[in-house]
């Protein structure tokens, strides 16, 4: 879809700029004149045009320049996420994964490294396997505002021209790809748990879950580039480190147009735990509904701590507000792939399993033995968890002292 406005019909009242919520159009020599770069469509110009002289019309896709020759596409990107200035745990298992595509294609892995004084972690992931990072450092991309980034990120791909981009489901990657994926008119599969290549096509095989984890659905995008997808935290081995791995550093620099944003950071504030952050632990300390109401947590974060692990939520809990979404285990929330995950007063829904059957050892506790979450379970234990995670902390507590 596109929107325009017919001179011929303009009257330049302004009535369109008043009633624009995104602030998209101005009147320049009495005629409205829309930035389509921030319109989003939503058509409330055209309800207040009194001379019907904005108009929203369908364009056939022989309108749009979509690539018309694939094969000026090649190489993997790996969108690289760093807070602070670290690169995030999630992005290194997407160079192992990327490192396997572009062997198999025979093409270049690259990263792609935005932010603030972060030319140090360039090399680092040259070190996981990449054979070129694409660095855009600015005072600008400090913060990750969705805006700056995606134009970017867009720019980039308009310019190099990559056949796959990878990010990570997180809440940075989710809001980013979108963004860029209908910025450059590609597709997108969100949340995969595999990739694989199609080498006959060249195709990028995407499997993710569907119907609520019930089957696994392998999506491809057959006619155009690149083929982009976010990949869950935890699903994927991390590429290992190689410190003789050589690679270059392309810094590319833009005009302070193309890092403006809409929005104003104000501030960040984090959120304090005393346990460990939970995509990055070894050991979950799950609740569920079991628990019968939020007081009862304690006993989750007593364990968890005892343990050095941190503490995890199924959706009941977070949606009934016993815990923040950030504790969230499973499809609509975090996937996790710790070495051990216990399963406290939680009775195994699939969208909870999706997120957890890959740790390692899976230990679960629930007064009904016919729950799911046993289905899954290395070890159970039926009975009443108010009697037994007192007992499990007391005696781990005694055991790790030693």
């Amino acid at each position: 879809m596109s929107i325009r406005v017919i001179d011929e019909k303009c009257g330049g009242c302004k009535l369109c700029v008043k009633t624009c919520p995104f602030g998209c159009i101005e009147v320049v020599n009495k005629k409205a004149v829309i930035d389509l770069d921030k319109c989003n469509l939503c058509g409330a110009c055209i309800e207040s045009c009194k001379f019907d002289a904005i108009v929203l019309t369908k364009i056939s896709p022989s309108d749009i320049d979509f690539p018309k020759k694939l094969e000026q596409y090649k190489d993997v990107w790996v969108f690289c996420e760093q807070r602070n200035g670290i690169i995030q745990s999630v992005a290194h298992e997407l160079l192992g994964k990327g490192r396997e595509l572009a062997d198999t294609l025979g093409v270049d892995l690259c990263g792609i490294l935005l932010g603030e004084d972060v030319k140090g972690e360039a090399q680092n992931i040259i070190h996981r396997g990449a054979n070129k990072v694409y660095l855009v450092d600015s005072p600008k991309l400090k913060h990750y505002q969705s805006e700056p980034y995606s134009k970017v990120l867009m720019k980039l791909i308009k310019e190099y021209k990559p056949e796959i981009v990878l990010c990570g489901a997180t809440s940075v990657g989710r809001s980013l790809i979108s963004r860029v994926a209908i910025g450059i008119h590609a597709g997108l599969t969100a949340d995969c748990t595999g990739l694989e290549i199609d080498k006959e096509n060249r195709l990028l095989l995407q499997t993710r879950p569907a119907f609520g984890g019930n089957i696994m659905a392998t999506i491809i995008c057959p006619n155009h580039r690149p083929q982009m997808s976010t990949v869950r935290h935890k699903v994927m081995k991390e590429a290992q480190v190689n410190n003789h791995h050589k690679g270059k550093v392309i810094e590319v620099n833009y005009g302070d147009d193309v890092y403006s944003s809409r929005t104003k950071l104000l501030d960040i504030v984090e959120e304090i735990e005393e346990t460990v952050n939970l995509t990055e632990a070894d050991i979950i300390v799950s609740g569920g509904r079991g628990l019968q109401k939020p007081e009862n947590f304690y006993l989750i974060e007593g364990l968890a701590k005892a343990l050095g692990g941190a503490v995890g939520a199924s959706r009941a809990a977070v949606d009934a507000g016993w815990k923040t979404y950030s504790h969230q285990v499973g499809q609509t929330g975090k996937t996790v792939c710790p070495k051990v995950y216990i399963a406290c007063g939680i009775s195994g829904q699939i969208q909870h399993l999706v997120g957890m059957q890959s740790s390692d050892v899976i230990v679960a506790i629930n007064k009904d033995p016919h729950a799911p979450i046993f289905n899954v379970a290395t070890y159970g234990i039926v009975g009443d968890l108010f009697e037994i995670l007192p007992e499990l902390t007391k005696k781990f507590k005694e055991v790790l002292k030693r």
